[in-house]
């Protein structure tokens, strides 16, 4: 505690009136100088043992106010460490007063709507959902809820659907029982931003929302509630790929994959296409490597999810054969390297890529997976081929490939 008669002058000035004052102190905890930092971490952590309310208002009304982008953000971390931190030192929320904790939820959502600087919005939003996933369970911010659907039909303001969407993604584990009545609603508010939104971020984070939502709802009928929703969500990866947004697309991808290993029986409707148009992404050469993996990623965490779905893969014979020749593509990604030819030890890793490391792991999980019945009769198809061809990467991908399906058809 500060008993200094100058620390308390100090104290006293900084969260005075002149709101500057609190305002450079912030610029010095970002300072490059030990000094300066050093002093104003003491000063910051003054008012947080003796003035927390104040303290946290004020960096509340420097987020929805300052000028400068940089103490804006800095705000933002802040307000989530201290209203958000697992630490007992950083946590202050549960010392503030009623009247203090409602003055900056209402701010928060306030900042959210005005905020333009996107990496700023991103830490607002980092900051409302960490908070309200300490307080909803007890009913601690009634007002979020009514703001975030305000929020994700505001068609005009992509930035802030974005946002909701997001929110709504990180608390569905929190408000999905919550929102059981309002099922139909969502529905509708997931369809139009997934169907109509001419933002793909808000598609994305849509995506995101519906996803996180599916894996949530315990009951069958709910579940089935967001069927129809699938195709849409598809169509969010395939407009990505189309508009050669990559970076994009690799993001659809890994929350499909989540999906796929949360949820797979969601899947089993609409399996055939989902399936396909993964295959097709993992054959298209013109794509990224790190795109077709993922695709081929969502199909093997598919075949390994069945204790969830049993025997969903084992029924697409036709695509197991698809994926086992990308695989084996995979494994022909192999430098040839003039060392070899004189070298005395040997190295087994010597001349491998990404794709031919990634190709055999796959061999490997999807034997494990699908099993020798079959897997075995497709390998009997593919390996014969290979086993002759005159190029030496063939027989060699053919006997990797084979050491690598031992384990999962070990009884065939």
């Amino acid at each position: 505690m500060a008993t200094d008669p100058t620390q308390l002058h100090q104290l006293s000035l900084l969260l005075g009136p002149d709101p500057t004052l609190f305002e450079t102190l912030i610029t010095h905890l970002m300072s490059s100088s030990n000094e300066q930092r050093s002093t104003a971490e003491f000063l910051f952590n003054l008012c947080k043992q003796t003035h927390p309310d104040s303290l946290l208002l004020r960096l509340t009304q420097l987020l929805s106010s300052s000028s400068l982008p940089e103490i804006r953000a800095m705000s933002a971390v802040l307000l989530r460490k201290h209203l958000t931190s697992a630490t007992e030192d950083s946590f202050l929320y549960p010392q503030l007063t009623e009247s203090t904790r409602s003055i900056i939820k209402n701010s928060l959502l306030s900042s959210l709507q005005h905020e333009t600087t996107k990496s700023i919005t991103r830490k607002i939003n980092d900051t409302i959902s960490e908070l309200a996933a300490s307080v909803l369970p007890d009913g601690g911010w009634q007002e979020l809820l009514p703001f975030m659907f305000q929020c994700v039909t505001a068609q005009s303001n992509h930035n802030l659907q974005e946002s909701a969407l997001l929110i709504f993604a990180r608390l569905a584990q929190y408000i999905g029982e919550a929102l059981i009545p309002h099922l139909a609603t969502l529905h509708g508010v997931f369809l139009n931003c997934l169907h109509n939104s001419t933002s793909g971020e808000v598609r994305i984070a849509a995506l995101n929302a519906t996803i996180n939502f599916i894996q949530c709802l315990t009951n069958n009928s709910d579940r089935d509630m967001f069927q129809d929703l699938l195709p849409l969500m598809m169509r969010t990866l395939t407009e990505a790929l189309n508009g050669n947004q990559e970076a994009t697309a690799q993001e659809a991808l890994e929350l499909l994959i989540e999906l796929a290993g949360g949820e797979p029986r969601f899947l089993r409707k609409q399996i055939v296409e989902v399936v396909g148009s993964m295959l097709q992404i993992a054959e298209a050469g013109s794509l990224e490597e790190g795109t077709r993996h993922l695709a081929i990623e969502f199909v093997i965490t598919l075949a390994e999810a069945r204790d969830r779905a049993p025997g969903m893969m084992r029924k697409l014979p036709q695509f197991v054969h698809r994926l086992f020749m990308v695989l084996m593509g995979m494994l022909l990604d192999i430098d040839d390297d003039p060392q070899w030819h004189g070298a005395e030890t040997e190295d087994e890793d010597s001349g491998e890529t990404s794709n031919y490391g990634f190709g055999q792991e796959c061999l490997d999980r999807l034997a494990i997976a699908l099993g020798g019945n079959t897997v075995v009769p497709v390998a009997s198809e593919v390996f014969p081929a290979f086993f002759t061809a005159p190029e030496w990467q063939k027989p060699h991908a053919a006997l990797i490939a084979l050491a690598q399906i031992a384990e999962g058809c070990s009884k065939v």
